[in-house]
Parts: C-alpha cells; sequence; structure tokens
C-alpha cells in the first residue's frame, strides 16, 4: 500500500526516521510478514561437551525425550521516501512462543543459535520484546561521484552470492542483520558493492584497538550474462583482535584476547545460470591469514597461521514440459579441515563460514552450522563433505514437494586426528584413520502457494547418525567399532616362529621389520597369499642364546658373522683408499 502521508498515525511512523516537517511530505510504503511454525523434534537439546572438554555447538543430544513448541515471529516495515535521493526504512519485530508469558527465547532451546540482543553478524533470537531488525537510510548517487554509488547506512540484512557466506539466515526466528554501511553501483549488467560491518564493540575505553572488537570489510563484484547465468567474485577481511584460544596459549597469554589476531581473508568465486536446459552451480573461496589460539594448545602459543578453502557443484534439471513437473539436482559441497599434523606445524585450515545462511546448504535439520568459526563449532574443526541428491515436483497448481537427501562426513579422520576431534581413539589400527562418516538426513517438504502473500509448509527431516557424529559426542571410538563399521571380523591371533608355515614366514618377515627403539609396542600388518590380511603387534624382542645353539648352527652362525665382518671390513678399505688417492680425471679422454 503507497499513499501520501496525512495523518496523525502516519506521522507516528515517520518520526522514526526524519523529522516531522519532511515527513509530512514523504510517500510511505508499509509491509509486513506473519510467521508461525510449528515444530516436534526428538533429540532436540543441544550438544554436551567430550571428555576431551569439546562437542558439536548446536547438535543434537542421545538421550532427550521429544518435544513440540510453536513460534510466531512478526515484522513491521516502513519504507519513507522522503525525496529524490533520499529514503528510510524501518522493520520492527517481535518474537514470542507459544505459551511463554515472558516472551523470553532462548534459542539455543530450538537448536536455532540464539543471538544476544541486537548484537550484528547474530540470528537475533533472545529479543522478547519489540525491537528494530532493520533501521536505515538509503542515499541515491551519494556525493555525485563521478561513477554513481548509492549507500545504504544502518542496520541491514546483507545476502551475497546466494547466501553462501552472507545471508539473512531465514529459518532462524529473528533472521540475521548487521550493523554497516554498505555501497552499490549498478550499470547495465555489472554491479558492485563494497560495504564496512561492526560486528561486536567492546565499549568505549581509551583503547583505539579493543581486544574483543570485530570488524569486518568486503567488495563483491556481479556480471550477468555470462554462460547463461551470472560471475561473481568477493573479498571479504575480517579483522577480529580477539581469537579463540586455547587453554594453554590463555595461560601462556594471561588473557585469551591479549595480541591474539584473527585476521584472515576470504577471497572467491562463484558462477551459476543455466546451460542446455541443465542448471548449475560452481564455486570456490579461498581464506589465508592468522588463526591465533587455535594451534595445539600443547605448544603454549597462539601464532597460528590460516589456510583454508571450501568449492561446491551442483547440476540440475527441471523438466517442465512434462507431468508433475519433476526435477533433480545433485550437488557436492566441500569444506577443509584441520588435520592433527596442521596444528603441530601451527596451522588452521579449517574453513570459516562467515555469516551463511547454513540452512540453505546443509540440511534442514541445521545439525552442521558455524563449520570452521571456532573449534567447537559444526564439526569441531574437521571440515565438511555434503552430496546431496534434491528431487522436487509439482502435483498440482501452487502446491510443490520436494525430497532431499545428505551424505554428510568430515574432511579429517576423526582418529587421526584426536586433538582437533577431542575423541580418544583407542586400541586402533590404521583402518581408523579413514573414520569420517557423520550420517545421511532425509528431508521431506510439501509446500502450498495458498496466494500471492501467503505460503504454506509442512516437513519432516530425519537424520541418520554415524559412527563419526556418535564418537564426536561421546569423545571415544574403539577399533572393533571401527572394523563393525566397515565390514570386518576378527580372527584367531597365532603365535609364528621361522618355520610355522606360509602365512608364519610372512607374518614373521614383517614382524622383523617393525622398529621398537622409540616404543614398547608396534603395529605392523601384511597381505597374506592365502587370502586375508594379518594385524601383528610386536610386544617385545628377546635376544637369542647361544648355548641354545647345537654345534652345527654354532660353526654356520660363526661362519656368517665372519663372512659380515670381511665384508665390512673391506668396505672400509676400499672407501679410505679412494679418499686419500690422487685421482686425476682425464676429461678429454673420456669424450
Amino acid at each position: 500500500m503507497k499513499k501520501n502521508f496525512l495523518t496523525v498515525a502516519a506521522m507516528a511512523v515517520v518520526a522514526f526516521f526524519v523529522s516531522t516537517e519532511i515527513a509530512k511530505a514523504a510517500d510511505i510504503t508499509f509491509s509486513g510478514q506473519i510467521r508461525s511454525r510449528m515444530e516436534f523434534a526428538e533429540h532436540l537439546g543441544g550438544g554436551t561437551a567430550t571428555a576431551s572438554g569439546v562437542g558439536i555447538a548446536g547438535a543434537p543430544s542421545f538421550n532427550n525425550d521429544a518435544d513440540e513448541f510453536i513460534f510466531s515471529s512478526v515484522r513491521l516495515a516502513a519504507n519513507a521516501k522522503i525525496n529524490d535521493t533520499t529514503s528510510a526504512f524501518i522493520q520492527m519485530q517481535s518474537i514470542r512462543v507459544w505459551g511463554d508469558e515472558s516472551g523470553a527465547n532462548n534459542g539455543g532451546t530450538f537448536g536455532e543459535g540464539a543471538g544476544s540482543g541486537n548484537a550484528s553478524g547474530a540470528a537475533n533470537n533472545a529479543d522478547a520484546s519489540v525491537g528494530i531488525h532493520q533501521a536505515y537510510f538509503t542515499l541515491k548517487n551519494f556525493l555525485n561521484l563521478p561513477v554513481p554509488m548509492d549507500m545504504k547506512l544502518g542496520r541491514q540484512e546483507i545476502k551475497l552470492d546466494g547466501w553462501r557466506l552472507f545471508g539473512n539466515t531465514i529459518w532462524t526466528p529473528g533472521m540475521q542483520t548487521h550493523d554497516a554501511v554498505t555501497f552499490h553501483h549498478k550499470h547495465d549488467n555489472t554491479t558492485v558493492a563494497a560495504g564496512y560491518i561492526k560486528d561486536q564493540e567492546d565499549g568505549r575505553n581509551e583503547d583505539l584497538d579493543d581486544t574483543n572488537d570485530r570488524e569486518d570489510y568486503f567488495i563483491h563484484l556481479n556480471q550477468k550474462g555470462i554462460l547463461g547465468g551470472q560471475f561473481s567474485a568477493l573479498y571479504a577481511f575480517s579483522d577480529n583482535g580477539c581469537s579463540p584460544v586455547t587453554a594453554a596459549a590463555a595461560n601462556a597469554q594471561n588473557d585469551g584476547c591479549t595480541n591474539g589476531n584473527n585476521n584472515f581473508s576470504t577471497i572467491g568465486g562463484r558462477q551459476a545460470g543455466q546451460l542446455y536446459g541443465i542448471d548449475y552451480r560452481g564455486e570456490i573461496y579461498y581464506q589465508f591469514g592468522r588463526a591465533d589460539g587455535m594451534a595445539d594448545g600443547t605448544t603454549g602459543t597462539i601464532d597460528t597461521d590460516r589456510s583454508a578453502y571450501m568449492f561446491g557443484v551442483r547440476v540440475g534439471k527441471t523438466f517442465n514440459n512434462v507431468m508433475l513437473k519433476p526435477g533433480i539436482t545433485v550437488w557436492y559441497d566441500y569444506l577443509s579441515g584441520t588435520s592433527d599434523a596442521d596444528q603441530v606445524n601451527q596451522d588452521w585450515s579449517s574453513f570459516n563460514t562467515l555469516y551463511d545462511t547454513g540452512h540453505k546448504f546443509y540440511g534442514l535439520q541445521d545439525i552442521f552450522l558455524g563449520i570452521g568459526n571456532g573449534g567447537g563449532a559444526g564439526t569441531q574443526g574437521l571440515g565438511l563433505q555434503d552430496l546431496a541428491l534434491k528431487l522436487k515436483m509439482s502435483p498440482m497448481p501452487g502446491w510443490t514437494v520436494k525430497f532431499d537427501a545428505h551424505a554428510f562426513a568430515t574432511a579429517e579422520g576423526i582418529c587421526a586426528n584426536p586433538t582437533t576431534s577431542g575423541v580418544t581413539c583407542t586400541n586402533l589400527t590404521n583402518v581408523a584413520r579413514y573414520e569420517t562418516w557423520l550420517g545421511q538426513e532425509f528431508d521431506l517438504t510439501v509446500v502450498n502457494k495458498y496466494n500471492d502473500n501467503t505460503k504454506i509448509m509442512i516437513g519432516f527431516s530425519n537424520f541418520n547418525a554415524g559412527h563419526g557424529f556418535k564418537k564426536l559426542k561421546s569423545g571415544e571410538i574403539t577399533a572393533a567399532e571401527v572394523a563393525e563399521q566397515v565390514g570386518l571380523s576378527w580372527g584367531e591371533s597365532i603365535t609364528v616362529d621361522r618355520d610355522g608355515g606360509s602365512n608364519a614366514q610372512e607374518v614373521s618377515k614383517r614382524a622383523f621389520q617393525i622398529n621398537l627403539a622409540e616404543s614398547n609396542s608396534g603395529f605392523g600388518g601384511v597381505e597374506l597369499r592365502s587370502g586375508g590380511y594379518a594385524l601383528i603387534e610386536l610386544s617385545s624382542v628377546q635376544d637369542g642364546e647361544l648355548s641354545s645353539m647345537d654345534s652345527k648352527e654354532q660353526k654356520l652362525l660363526n661362519q656368517e658373522l665372519a663372512g659380515r665382518n670381511i665384508k665390512s671390513h673391506y668396505q672400509s678399505y676400499v672407501k679410505d683408499l679412494l679418499n686419500n688417492a690422487d685421482i686425476i680425471v682425464f676429461e678429454k679422454q673420456l669424450n
């Protein structure tokens, strides 16, 4: 609804933006949204810490009963066009849970990740009363620059590149906004955007470089008309003086934030569109900079280099000329993780997803959010692999049925990287280092577009936890569990000597290759010619006794040792002659 400001009631709304005299001449556009959602959730509780003090933030627990709840979010907005170059937008928001008289909505209760009041960059689920969701000015052709540039100043949503790294977390009750100033330039098919985000302010003090302050800068280019779609490039810089240091590092510095450096850059691009009726998307991003405090705490240092990456691909097709208009899409996302070797080398390789809308990519249950944003978030810094199959159809006008299947795994092995994962791996063979399986998720949704302004959605999601996920929760995995997962079974253990048959010869030969110089036990394995695989544990080495041998065996042993001694002396003699001889090489004769 658009109309001239003439009423006293409208005057009260516009007073938030400008003076009454200016507002009288403004055109006002009103809009609003009411969203109610009921959820019935099993194992809803947040993840608990493992024995090593870490856990998957927001991950389901395995011992909670089911619960159901209904919440409503209400947004009312007004946009005032003050003149040809200036407009102002304000959006009020209220979030409540049905039956909660106080209105207090601890977002963690719902697995959404609660924000802290109106803190920028966080889903704002904690505001029980009516508060400001967005409030900003738009100044067109700011300062009449040679290159026309519009400026947006104030609290605002920032959405870039399909919300992969910058989104509004639309599924959360409060959604995500930022205190920011952004600039936009558009010419034909080219759009350039740049912005400054004040994510966290440590308050007023005399320190110009507050350790808890966080700021973000970005520049974004979008070019339409390339390969049946559009190409975009992004550079973002995160300035964060406080890093999530380990206990040892914090103790070494007496302050977990003092001199912490978590400044890093993100650079990459995205190409998406349609060619020959095939929908496609490809994107890749790389991060570099610092991640102080994320290295292995046993090193007692907070100096850590960051080097991480992610990529995603998607192909799909919708058959609009076929009954039910079926569509199929396959996609794969890979986000790098950190191994124990990385931490020992004071490197952090876990990709930070910044301000993404993870609900759009990593399953509707939102189990793997905040990937790489801290040591205990998402997948414990081990990264993520997501292979997804998405199906949809339209059985009748206005109705859409969607089915998504996700297969999740970590990028780094859980037991190969116990420092990163926080999992204690006991009695394991090399097979355990390949333990990455997190589980699969199935999402079914039915959407009805009731009219142009109303949409109804019903959904069901199920997550089947794999061994890797369970052990990230429990903090321990055993060799027997790994063997069960990969379809192996334990055979009867045997004792072998040099004359114990063909298999025994293979085993004894491999056993003599195991070195016990640096530990009290050693492990190895060998494929058997008769079939199967033998796992070897060498617990000790016993020296032989000459007295136990008969005279013939002693004579043969003496001959062998004498031969080795003569050969060794001869090689030493020849080497000494070569070192002390005057050797002249006549190159011409050789040529």
